[in-house]
């Protein structure tokens, strides 16, 4: 029963305008799904895999797996990049992908501003095969949740800033999709089932030296939807050696409270992979039918990354690799 509950549930919630966008506590190391000037920033083509398990325990709850790949191409100062993924929640079915397209406006050592545009194709689906009815089969149930999937798909443009600096700091902005989709069976504005609203997405970050060994990386996300309270995330992490990386994160929702609080852990296991977990706390009144939330992520560079140089010459290990 639960399962033909929650996307009810989630009809209301994007009815009344709320977060409807997949959301990923390790956002810092998956920029590219909210913002397609990120494409090319690396330097070298590389590959993000994700996948997120969502207040675990939960029949029907959200799980979500992506898969992106950005890439300089043919100059450093043009990106290009690819995001496919998927979240289930109930009989929901969620399949996106998008294309990028980067523009580094100011290209220096130090500094970099991209600006980014991309198109977007979004199925979505509700699978009445997969209800669980009190009565299966027997009097009084609608055949069509036993046999009917409701799916359409919709097309969208989203743009995007991002910039470095100093190579210790980014901030960037982005909005995913522009066009507000009518979202159901009925194109009839009076009878509006549900609707795509804008996500406006705010990002910054820094790499700050403790000392030689030690870097503090402090990390932020606003999240906001016309006519729901911004939402936020907080980050703290620690690197040691560029190889092993610690932090806390916070998400602060609609009504201010804390909604989760996570562990984060990456480890650099080669000079081009690195492997990330991280497991959310879940704070909110649906904490006593959850055992919280949990998300697994692998990153790969295609081939080595240039190593930058600080003016005498030597090498600058000063940047994590998969932070900026």
């Amino acid at each position: 029963m639960k399962k033909i509950l929650f996307p009810l549930f989630l009809l209301v919630a994007t009815v009344a305008c709320a977060q409807q966008d997949h959301q990923y506590t390790q956002f810092m190391y998956n920029k590219l799904l909210v913002n397609p000037a990120y494409a090319g920033v690396r330097g070298v083509p590389s590959v993000t895999a994700i996948y997120r398990n969502q207040w675990a325990g939960f029949d029907g709850a959200p799980k979500s797996a992506l898969a992106s790949i950005n890439s300089p191409f043919l100059s450093k100062r043009v990106g290009i990049g690819a995001v496919l993924s998927h979240q289930q929640a109930g009989l929901q079915r969620d399949f996106f992908g998008s294309l990028a397209y980067s523009y580094d406006l100011i290209s220096s050592e130090n500094t970099s501003l991209r600006v980014g545009v991309q198109g977007s194709l979004r199925s979505l689906a509700i699978n009445f095969a997969e209800a669980t009815t009190a009565n299966p089969g027997g009097p009084g149930v609608d055949p069509s949740l036993i046999t009917n999937r409701v799916n359409d798909v919709y097309g969208n443009v989203g743009a995007g800033v991002y910039g470095t600096f100093m190579q210790k700091f980014y901030v960037g902005f982005s909005l995913p999709r522009i066009y507000s989709n009518t979202i159901g069976l009925n194109s009839n504005p009076a009878f509006v089932t549900a609707k795509e609203y804008r996500h406006y997405y705010g990002m910054a970050g820094a790499v700050l030296p403790i000392n030689k060994d030690i870097k503090f990386l402090p990390a932020i996300m606003v999240k906001y939807v016309y006519g729901v309270p911004i939402n936020t995330d907080i980050n703290l992490n620690l690197d040691i050696n560029n190889k092993f990386t610690f932090g806390v994160s916070g998400r602060v929702g609609g009504g201010g409270g804390l909604e989760s609080a996570d562990l984060l852990f990456f480890w650099q296991a080669t000079n081009q992979i690195g492997v990330g977990a991280a497991y959310d706390f879940t704070l909110s009144r649906i904490r006593d039918f959850t055992a919280g939330s949990f998300e697994i992520m692998l990153q790969a560079d295609l081939k080595p990354q240039p190593t930058p140089k600080s003016k005498k010459g030597k090498k600058n290990l000063a940047n994590p690799r998969f932070f900026l």
